[in-house]
């Protein structure tokens, strides 16, 4: 149960970033390519620090 969970917390952060930001909201940077790198950017280091702590906890 705790795989799942830990696997189901990783996979929300870009569902979470993404969809809130594909709303029809301006995110930060628009109109710019540098928007979609820090976007980009923050999901993959959210996501890579989510594994790194849950792969120490012995969660995965």
């Amino acid at each position: 149960m705790k795989k799942v969970t830990s696997w189901a917390a990783i996979i929300a952060v870009p569902t979470a970033i993404t969809g809130f930001y594909g709303q029809n909201l301006p995110y930060p940077g628009f109109g710019q390519a540098s928007g979609v790198w820090v976007s980009t950017a923050a999901i993959l280091v959210i996501s890579a620090t989510l594994y790194a702590l849950f792969k120490r906890r012995d969660w995965l």
